[in-house]
């Protein structure tokens, strides 16, 4: 019997994001903006198929063309003349869902692979709707049903070598040759961000492929491969990876230039364009630092190869895009806050030479999701992610508001692991306090902290003869050189450990009466948004159980690692401040019971991760990857040993789990002069429904496209076994 986790839930949450309000304030000329950007994002989000797995492109283009040819109302009446029950068919447009919302056959949050909830059988029957070409409809399937329904150990999860699937790296490749890619990334002073590496045997000899996502391909200028030697191996860089997908982006890129509001936004999309066509990260940097500049956009976006969180080292950025409309109501909240961080960061626990010489006052606005193409979508950003510019020049925070206002509902009855007494509260205070926790991270958590770096030249951004390690009460003796970065210092870490920093600033940083008042909160109210805070980030800890694997004793999910850690470190601050039990629920089965005494959050709580707080942010000013390690494993081991027993613990989470909700967009449609918003319902038809329409003007074109970009790759995956049948596509 297959474990339930790998199965997408047939009443699992399906949620519409409401724009409707916030696009029709929208000027014509701003609504023509959005537009142009939206289809940039969604055409460039494709490329997340094929950073996924090798089968998910194959999947999608299955199912682009089953529900082209007849909606999901049409299909369930050939289903069910076929002799499917309303149950299978349900949970076929549930996976259906699944796969479009997560771009792919794996979960953005998690990175767990889910099959269809549907007889391997009974499949084919969705086939037989395709009345034109059915031979090629069979060939697809072929191509990728072995795959789609596949367990085993090494398809169960996104990983590297032994570990799990990617299609970041060929599938001959370990973490030896990512460690030597990366060191060969860095003396070319190229970014991995934009890159996927083949590996090639040549004779005998390992050879590497570096490819650059980029339109320009073979025949056009720009193009040619260059060859280097490094460390007695031989790499090539080339160009043209997912490129017609990004000659789509550059395509809408250069059409939303006309609808500009200024320079600002002009030059952003001109650079942004350049990057896309050449596969230059410089170029994309530097688009970014004209957006840091466009303060206060009515129509803010960002688009590119972002987050590195599902790159098993760490350093390859999966491509995403938004666009999203300002909400001036609670912007206004945001602004405060930073008005307010010069007097807020001196309250975190480092000493002053570890914090930034100048706080750059980003924008922090709250936003409407109209777009947002990728895996998933987070509830908050703070970007660009390249560390020089967020040093010295800048960054942004958002906050999704109409995210928040779905996401974060909270029925009691499904509200796990917590004291009946604590759930009417919970529920009451999740909203508003994770708006706070959200805040405080984005701005403050990740906008804090200072990295030291001697440059190519020798010359240091800080006193290396004054500055002083706390930890040690030594000079500090080590930091960042050159073209090393964060991520490429701390590489498969350092996603998990950066959001566990910004998650303990926002808890450590909301005991501040100020920054509560900021939100509103004052009095009993603020008392009520801090308890609840922290109980659910202890809660959440609990709850990141389910996104950890034990064969390969490794973590899926960088915000819930963070947050098993931060459980770890309150459990150890003793005095009663956090209790954890294992019990047995009203239904008889395992459950488990978490507590908070809320009169120790100021005392017991707040030292606890002062000192925390402290040594993480000084390992990473000071690039001290062994420390950093040492520390962030040692919090993040799940164990039966101990005094709590984390192993079981995980079963009775698998046991007791909620599916992430899924959310269903918009789509914007240009109808003469003017730009319609078209909107759908909150289920899994109405999200497949959003698809399908979404790549309608060049369904046949783009399908073709993906699936010769996926079979050229097909034998790199699994060196010494071809699972794939391509030859008819």
């Amino acid at each position: 019997m297959v474990d339930s986790q790998y199965y997408l839930s047939n009443d699992i949450g399906i949620s519409a994001l409401d724009c409707g309000e916030a696009f029709r304030l929208l000027s014509p000329q701003e609504k023509m903006y959005a537009h142009n950007l939206s289809r940039a994002a969604w055409y460039g989000g494709l490329a997340v198929l094929l950073q996924t797995s090798p089968e998910s492109a194959n999947i999608f283009v299955l199912l682009q063309r089953i529900f082209r040819k007849q909606t999901p109302a049409q299909l369930e009446q050939v289903a069910t003349a076929a002799g499917l029950s309303s149950e299978e068919y349900q949970a076929f447009l549930v996976y259906a869902a699944g796969l479009y919302a997560n771009m792919g056959n794996y979960k953005s949050f998690g990175d767990t692979k889910f099959i269809p909830n549907l007889p391997k059988v009974k499949q084919p029957v969705m086939l037989s709707a395709f009345q034109e070409q059915p031979s090629e409809m069979e060939a697809l399937w072929d191509s990728c049903s072995g795959l789609l329904y596949s367990l085993e150990d090494r398809q169960k999860q996104l990983g590297l070598g032994d570990k799990g699937i990617t299609t970041y790296f060929s599938g001959n490749c370990c973490l030896e040759d990512a460690e030597l890619a990366q060191k060969f990334l860095d003396s070319k002073k190229l970014s991995a961000y934009n890159t996927r590496l083949f590996k090639k045997d040549n004779g005998g000899k390992a050879c590497y492929e570096v490819r650059l996502a980029s339109a320009v391909q073979k025949g056009q200028n720009y193009s040619k491969i260059t060859l280097f030697s490094f460390e007695d191996k031989e790499f090539t860089v080339k160009r043209g990876d997912y490129g017609p997908l990004m000659e789509k982006v550059c395509h809408y890129l250069q059409e939303a230039q006309t609808y500009a509001a200024n320079e600002n936004q002009r030059k952003m999309l001109e650079e942004y364009q350049r990057s896309f066509t050449l596969g230059s990260v410089d170029a994309h940097k530097e688009g970014s630092r004209y957006w840091i500049k466009d303060k206060g956009p009515i129509v803010e976006s960002y688009i590119g190869f972002i987050e590195s969180y599902r790159d098993p080292f760490g350093s390859r950025g999966e491509f995403e895009g938004f666009v999203a409309v300002v909400n001036k109501a609670m912007s206004e909240r945001f602004a405060k806050l930073v008005s307010s961080a010069e007097v807020l960061l001196p309250e975190l626990p480092w000493p002053r030479e570890f914090e930034k010489d100048t706080f750059l006052k980003p924008d922090f606005t709250s936003l409407d999701v109209l777009t947002f193409a990728g895996s998933g979508i987070p509830a908050g950003i703070n970007i660009p992610n390249y560390d020089d510019i967020r040093q010295s020049e800048g960054f942004k925070n958002v906050s999704l508001g109409n995210v928040l206002a779905v996401a974060y509902a909270t029925q009691k009855e499904k509200l796990t692991f917590l004291k009946e007494e604590d759930k009417d509260l919970f529920i009451k205070w999740k909203g508003p306090s994770f708006e706070v926790q959200v805040g405080l991270h984005e701005l403050l958590g990740h906008g804090s902290g200072k990295l030291f770096v001697q440059d190519d030249q020798g010359k240091f951004n800080f006193d290396e003869s004054k500055v002083v390690n706390p930890e040690t009460g030594e000079p500090v003796s080590s930091w960042y050189r050159g073209s090393e970065t964060w991520d490429s210092k701390f590489s498969t870490i350092a996603s998990s450990y950066e959001e566990c920093r910004a998650e303990c600033v926002g808890l450590y940083l909301c005991l501040n009466k100020q920054a509560l008042s900021i939100f509103g909160h004052d009095e009993q109210d603020a008392e009520d948004v801090v308890y609840v805070n922290w109980l659910s980030m202890v809660r959440a800890g609990l709850l990141g159980l389910e996104f950890y694997t034990p064969e390969s004793k490794s973590w899926r999910q960088a915000h819930m690692q963070a947050r098993f850690v931060i459980l770890r470190v309150l459990l150890e601050a003793g005095e009663g401040l956090v209790g954890l039990e294992e019990v047995t629920g009203q239904d008889g089965k395992p459950d488990a019971r978490i507590t908070l005494d809320r009169s120790k959050i100021h005392t017991v709580g707040k030292n606890a991760i002062h000192r925390f707080l402290c040594k993480l942010q000084v390992f990473k000013s000071t690039a001290d990857v062994d420390g950093g390690r040492a520390l962030y494993d040692g919090y993040s081991t799940v164990s039966d040993s101990g005094a709590y027993n984390f192993l079981r613990l995980r079963e009775t989470v698998l046991l007791r789990k909620e599916a992430r909700k899924m959310f269903v967009q918009a789509n914007t449609r240009v109808s003469g002069d003017s730009v319609e918003l078209v909107e759908y319902e909150g289920s899994a038809a109405g999200l497949i429904c959003s698809f399908t329409e979404r790549f309608q003007e060049d369904a046949e074109q783009l399908e073709t496209n993906l699936l010769e970009l996926n079979k050229r790759d097909a034998t790199c995956w699994f060196p010494n076994e071809i699972r794939f049948l391509l030859d008819c596509m």
